[in-house]
């Protein structure tokens, strides 16, 4: 199953995603894609280090999503990609404005043909009011596009908050 976790900052979106992993019984690989470039990132790195058992797996990948779910995706394996926002950030920071779209659109080609588990995590940006400045307004939007896109194409999406799982589509938590 491909599953969809969306949530605010601090909405509870990571710890389900992990519960739902760990309660999957299978073998888990966390892909991280945050670059900790700063102290403050370093400290959530770090959080979330300390909360992941440590027999779990690690895949630290920024860019290439889509290539690192194809080389580990497996039956009987559970990926947990946490986050997409974070990832979607780093394309849009680099200086090939291209790249965004290429990656993209190799992650949705590629999902429906992985097998196993997979959790994707991801801050939900739409609902608040449209920011000033065309890159947060360009990173909101393509956001929103991609989570449309997965949303249409995983068997369950939740959106979480305040730690509070509401199932959008797929069988209730």
């Amino acid at each position: 199953m491909h599953q969809l976790i969306l949530g605010g900052a601090r909405s509870g979106k990571s710890r389900l995603a992990e519960k739902l992993a760990s309660d999957s019984g299978l073998p888990v690989t966390y892909i991280a894609t945050s670059q900790p470039l700063d102290g403050e990132m370093n400290e959530r790195v770090a959080l979330h280090r300390q909360r992941r058992p440590d027999h779990w797996g690690l895949i630290e990948e920024p860019l290439e999503l889509a290539r690192a779910l194809r080389e580990h995706a497996a039956a009987g394996q559970c990926l947990l990609v946490d986050c997409l926002t974070l990832w979607l950030t780093n394309l849009l920071m680099l200086e090939d404005a291209g790249r965004l779209a290429v990656e993209r659109d190799h992650l949705l080609d590629t999902l429906a043909a992985l097998p196993g588990e997979i959790i994707f995590v991801s801050n939900e940006t739409g609902l608040g009011v449209v920011p000033l400045g065309e890159l947060t307004r360009r990173y909101v939007d393509e956001a929103g596009w991609l989570h449309q896109a997965l949303a249409e194409r995983c068997q369950r999406v939740v959106l979480t908050v305040a730690g509070l799982p509401l199932t959008l589509k797929g069988t209730a938590l």
